[in-house]
This record gives C-alpha cells, structure tokens and sequence, in this order.
C-alpha cells in the first residue's frame, strides 16, 4: 500500500453499501485473523471472522449502521474510490429489556499498515459522536441520562483492554464464554470469553 498520502487528518466515514462487501469481508478477516498488525486475534481464534451473507444482513438491517473509509486515488473524500476499504465500525443501536437503548459498537478494524497512526482513534471517536447525538436525540435521552456504548473484546487481550480503558470504556462486568458455534471462528483455548466494556458519555 502507497501512504503517502495518508494521514489521520484525511480520515472520513461513509455508510457501507452492498457494493462494499468484498472489500469489507477481506479487510475483517485479514485484520481479525491473520498476524498482520497488533489487534489480530490469530492466537486465540482460528477461522474466518465473517461472511459476505452476514455483511448484506448488517448493510440492509435498519438499527445497525456500518461505516467504511474508503481509499481514495489521492486521498481526499472527494477524490475517486479505488475499491479498497481501509477501515470500518459498526454502531448496533440496541433495546434493553426496560426499553433502554445503548449502542453496541463493533466490527472495528484498522488496515495494518496505517495501525499505530492514529487512524483507529479518529475512526472510532467518529462512531462514538454517531452513537452518542442518535442516542440523545431519541426519546431515551429526552431525561439528560448519559448514552451507554458497549462492546466487546475477547479475554487474554490485556493491550486491547488497555488501549481502550484509555479511551474512557470499563470492564462492567458482563462476560459469556465464547460462542463455539462455528458462525464466529474456533477458538484455540477454552477459558477464551467475551468481556462487555461500557462507556457513559453525554452531549
């Protein structure tokens, strides 16, 4: 990959489509995967992390908005799409039980080669404002009560944990094994969880 010409700076995020779906489905499982980069999970799950039927059900489903940024010829937003995805995340606006909404986010990734520059925390402070003006603006705000963001990451991952505790989440305590199903890789230990992060943040 050519960086010249990229920078966190040139970071922006568009809404995926359907014609994103190779792009994105190559880019998930390279940066989950395989060893490239420093947040792969080679070592703890084996398989692919996702498939192109479980992107389209993403893309077309109304409470989950999936963003991509996508490589440009020169850089630029303006500047003509060369098809290659260079980062993604996901924000899962969910209801609780007591009708409470949170947004979940996932499906984040960085290609590898920009990993370490700043291009992730620009990506995810983008979904952070995205989930937390939908959360407020809905009626569930209407209180002045903070927005509630989750996600997930897998356990023996202490420089994850820690790469978001510096961005304000905290461990709240939730955690499942992880699913052995088949429909999210295989994992290579079996004390391998799920831990559930929270953040509160408020407009």
């Amino acid at each position: 990959m050519n960086e010249s010409h990229l920078s966190k700076d040139a970071v922006f995020l568009r809404q995926a489509d359907a014609s994103d779906i190779g792009a994105l489905e190559q880019l998930l499982n390279c940066c989950y995967r395989e060893t490239a980069g420093w947040t792969n999970e080679a070592d703890l799950v084996g398989g692919i992390r996702i498939t192109p039927e479980e992107l389209a059900s993403t893309i077309n489903n109304p409470t989950h908005y999936l963003f991509v940024y996508p490589k440009t010829t020169t850089g630029e937003r303006d500047a003509k799409e060369t098809g290659e995805i260079l980062g993604c995340i996901a924000v899962d606006i969910k209801t609780d039980a007591n009708s409470n909404k949170k947004a979940y986010i996932g499906m984040f990734a960085v290609h590898p080669e920009l990993q370490g520059h700043g291009v992730g925390n620009v990506v995810l402070q983008a979904a952070e404002t995205f989930a937390t003006r939908h959360l407020l603006s809905t009626e569930n705000g209407t209180d002045k009560q903070p927005a509630r963001l989750t996600m997930s990451i897998l356990s023996h991952r202490p420089e994850l944990l820690a790469y978001y505790q510096r961005r304000g989440y905290q461990l709240n305590g939730n955690k499942i094994p992880f699913p052995n199903d088949g429909n999210n890789g295989e994992p290579k230990r079996e004390d391998l969880e799920l831990l559930e992060l929270e953040k509160r943040v408020s407009a």
